[in-house]
């Protein structure tokens, strides 16, 4: 049976007044509006921590038709401000599903808008920017809508990793992978040990920091540097991994300096999309903002080393400057706009991405990338 409708109404920081119908939760929202171009993939995006203070449009028409299940939890919560969808699929068919997507949207709170026309939304952002806006199922009002969105902080204002990252350390052991569960039965098995900052960590990157052999105790962004410096020294760790997560990286000052002193310390390092761009930053080269970013399942990256094209997930808005090639190699590049998609520091045993290797449900073309932090820090060892 179809869930009931109610109207929603929208409001766009550049004018645009539209209303449309609401699958979801109830309530008045503000975020920033960007677009996803991945042909499946819809919890994991909604669940994705990085995700947090905005609202996904989906370019990907029918939305909703395989339901959700648990497994496909990104993190333990959805932290997405809403979804925008042209067609809503209650009647969900798939063996894994549990529940239906408007479920899923109103136990956490999250706005479900459909019946829109989600191609004029992907050209109007395309061609002005991501931007922020306003849905409500309370105020039909154009003016009063436009009045709550100038009043509304903007998400560059907004520190979302201090409410996305984990409050207390703990143990990452087991993973899901080709639908089997891989656990550590023993200390042999584990070839590396490591510290994952989370930022707003994905369950799928730990997930394949597991599969290379890697154990993982992840940590809060508050971290002290010297803390786990004085591990790396008495090697209970090998490296650190810096993570994905929301926001502007540039608000990030204390991360910043934290950073910098395990820079100095020459600790193994490998950051993910948020995490790149913070290494970038504490190497003194600021990021700036993409127009529209890079959101979707299939964005093909050129491995530099290879010449090989890879088909990659992507989810930033921030990017890290041409001028970083001063003080580090390129690795990887953007084939969409050109951009750096990673980076090799020179001199250091430090790199990063700019993408997604973990991609779930996919693609997986660049997993390698957890392997290689896995030989880094062996090498490093044996310099050491």
């Amino acid at each position: 049976m179809q869930s009931q409708k109610e109207k929603v109404y929208i409001y766009l920081e550049n004018g645009t007044y539209l209303s449309a119908h609401s699958f979801g939760a109830k309530g008045t929202t503000v975020g920033e509006l960007v677009f996803n171009t991945s042909m499946s993939g819809y919890q994991e995006i909604m669940s994705d921590p990085s995700y947090a203070g905005q609202f996904v449009t989906f370019t990907m028409p029918e939305i909703g038709n395989v339901g959700v299940n648990k497994q496909d939890m990104e993190s333990l919560s959805a932290h997405a401000k809403g979804m925008l969808i042209r067609n809503y699929q209650d009647n969900y068919s798939n063996f894994r599903a549990e529940d239906s997507l408007a479920n899923f949207l109103k136990e956490h709170n999250i706005l479900g808008i459909c019946d829109i026309d989600t191609r004029y939304l992907t050209k109007m952002l395309r061609s002005e920017g991501a931007m922020m806006m306003i849905a409500s199922t309370e105020i039909s009002d154009k003016a009063a809508l436009a009045q709550k969105l100038s009043e509304a902080p903007r998400i560059e204002d907004i520190n979302y990793i201090e409410q996305v990252s984990t409050k207390e350390p703990y143990i990452h052991t087991s993973a899901t992978y080709d639908d089997t569960l891989f656990e550590y039965k023993n200390a042999s098995e584990v070839e590396a040990k490591i510290a994952v900052v989370d930022f707003g960590v994905k369950r799928n990157i730990l997930n394949e920091i597991v599969n290379a052999g890697i154990a993982a105790e992840v940590i809060p962004n508050d971290f002290m540097a010297e803390d786990l410096i004085e591990k790396y020294q008495a090697g209970l760790i090998d490296g650190v991994f810096l993570s994905n997560g929301p926001g502007d990286p540039l608000v990030l000052k204390k991360e910043q300096a934290e950073i910098k002193k395990l820079i100095a310390a020459k600790i193994p390092m490998f950051g993910i999309c948020l995490g790149h761009q913070l290494l970038s930053i504490s190497h003194g080269y600021d990021t700036y903002k993409l127009k529209f970013g890079h959101h979707g399942g299939n964005h093909p990256v050129k491995n530099e080393a290879t010449g090989l094209v890879e088909i990659t997930a992507q989810n930033h808005n921030y990017n890290v400057p041409d001028s970083i090639v001063e003080i580090a190699e390129v690795t990887h590049s953007n084939l969409f706009d050109n951009t750096i998609e990673g980076l090799q520091y020179k001199d250091e045993p430090i790199f990063s991405v700019q993408h997604h290797p973990e991609a779930s449900p996919g693609p997986k073309e660049s997993a390698y990338i957890f392997e290689n932090f896995k030989n880094l820090m062996k090498e490093n060892r044996t310099r050491i």
